[in-house]
């Protein structure tokens, strides 16, 4: 492969992470094939982690050190799940807000919330679970949007 080829797969990185802000997607996956011995694996994510995987018997390339540059700026590198406030989904399935479409949320951000109060309800299997409060606090930040898909171990809130 040419140095060009290396030139075209920075920029080719860089519009994936530009692709990735404007439709605001929170990841894009591709497989760019050079070869029969020479692929270009991308991940770009807005977790601030880019993954750069050169499958070929030539040397990685130098821009591979300079592709985490190509994530967007903005966005923290630290995993809301790994927040020791974090409430994480403890199950697969929708999340609703409120207890029926009209009414108040259960909680806001800065709302007070005691250990047990619920926080949510998420569908699962044509069964409505109320989430509870793991603990007393503040909602410092609600992580998910109502009626979004959600999956075991997916932060929801940060409570503090």
């Amino acid at each position: 492969m040419s140095n060009k080829s290396h030139e075209s797969d920075v920029a080719f990185i860089k519009a994936l992470a530009e692709l990735l802000n404007e439709n605001d997607l929170t990841e894009l996956s591709v497989k760019r094939e050079y070869g029969e011995d020479d692929t270009l694996n991308v991940r770009v994510s807005r977790r601030g982690e880019v993954v750069t995987t050169q499958m070929s018997a030539a040397p990685a390339p130098a821009y591979a050190a300079a592709a985490p540059a190509a994530s967007a700026p903005s966005e923290p590198a630290e995993d809301p799940a790994s927040h020791p406030g974090a409430v994480t989904s403890p199950m697969v399935g929708t999340v609703y807000m409120q207890a029926e479409p009209g009414a108040p949320s259960f909680v806001s951000v800065g709302q007070q919330v005691a250990e047990g109060d619920t926080l949510l309800i998420i569908e699962a299997m044509k069964t409505m679970n109320h989430i509870p409060a793991p603990r007393a606090g503040t909602v410092m930040r609600i992580l998910i949007e109502d009626g979004a898909a959600v999956e075991y171990g997916a932060p929801l809130m940060i409570i503090e």
